[in-house]
């Protein structure tokens, strides 16, 4: 039998010095650590980034075009606010979203697929209990897009993986500015009960209620947080 020759794998393209500070970028304002309204001063991202101005322009560019960044005519970019009216429409879909996927996830997911999920809750719980607050968010994006990927729709999950992209920076300001750690687990426990005991409407009503307490808490919070107009301020509640 004749033996066909296999080349070598190609080595993957270089990531470019724009690509490496578009990732890094894109990393600290989604997780906080430059929280919307920061000024992005082209120097100081210079020197901690590394290189040169050109490709540090270019990823607040490309991160502008995503909306995270607000470029500013002859003054510092910074980090794009959020704006509450759109939050509050995208909280709309994803509650749409994710309750729909755990109804089906309710019933297509395996044994292994719901004890998989436990070890998450339980990992998400720790990575909490030890001040990782980077970790417990990570822990709970895995948690959202297992329920999502539970379905069994590749449509739902793509349309979620799109939206998400857009919603992960305020789904992270709920998580970590708004003091709804401990209620947000606990409703994790409810939702992993409810998919253990494959109750269907049970489930999709713990999850629009969890996503949808998210959306109202960060709207309200963007929405006391965006400038008023001249001569108009908000009443004390």
């Amino acid at each position: 039998m004749a033996v066909t020759a296999t080349r070598p794998a190609r080595p993957p393209p270089p990531v470019s010095l724009a690509e490496q500070a578009v990732e890094r970028l894109r990393e600290k304002i989604v997780f906080l650590e430059l929280p919307p309204g920061a000024p992005l001063s082209e120097r100081r991202l210079v020197e901690e980034l590394g290189g040169s101005r050109t490709p540090v322009r270019e990823a607040l560019k490309l991160l502008a075009a995503e909306g995270l960044v607000l470029l500013r005519h002859n003054r510092a970019a910074i980090v794009a606010p959020l704006a509450a009216e759109e939050l509050q429409h995208l909280f709309e879909v994803e509650v749409a979203l994710e309750s729909f996927a755990a109804e089906l996830a309710a019933s297509r997911m395996s044994e292994a697929d719901i004890a998989r999920l436990a070890r998450f809750q339980t990992e998400m719980e720790a990575r909490h209990a030890a001040g990782d607050r980077i970790g417990y968010i990570r822990l709970n994006q895995k948690i959202h897009a297992f329920i999502v990927a539970g379905a069994g729709n590749p449509a739902l999950s793509e349309a979620h993986a799109r939206l998400i992209g857009r919603l992960q920076r305020a789904r992270n300001v709920g998580l970590s500015s708004l003091g709804r750690v401990e209620e947000s687990i606990l409703e994790h426990r409810q939702i992993l009960d409810a998919l253990r005991a494959r109750n269907a409407e049970t489930v999709r009503t713990l999850m629009a209620h969890h996503v949808g307490r998210t959306g109202r808490l960060v709207a309200a919070y963007c929405a006391e947080a965006e400038p008023q107009p001249t001569g108009r301020r908000r009443r004390a509640a």
